[in-house]
């Protein structure tokens, strides 16, 4: 049985846990950054959200 979440809520869920823990790095800008541009649907949210599929893609690729 596959589960599927959406990206937004993925992100979110990151968010709010590396908010409440305090944790400031690379990574955590990097989790709020692509959060914002999930949620906002600016006109760069194309090409980042097709860079992300193709990361899923290849990660799908690889663990298959």
């Amino acid at each position: 049985m596959a589960l599927t979440i959406s990206a937004v809520v993925l992100f979110g869920i990151l968010a709010v846990v590396l908010l409440r823990g305090r944790h400031v790095s690379l990574g955590t800008a990097s989790v709020l950054f692509l959060f914002g541009f999930f949620v906002a649907g600016t006109g760069s949210y194309q090409p980042i959200y097709t860079a992300c599929q193709a990361i899923a893609q290849a990660l799908t690729y690889l663990t298959s």
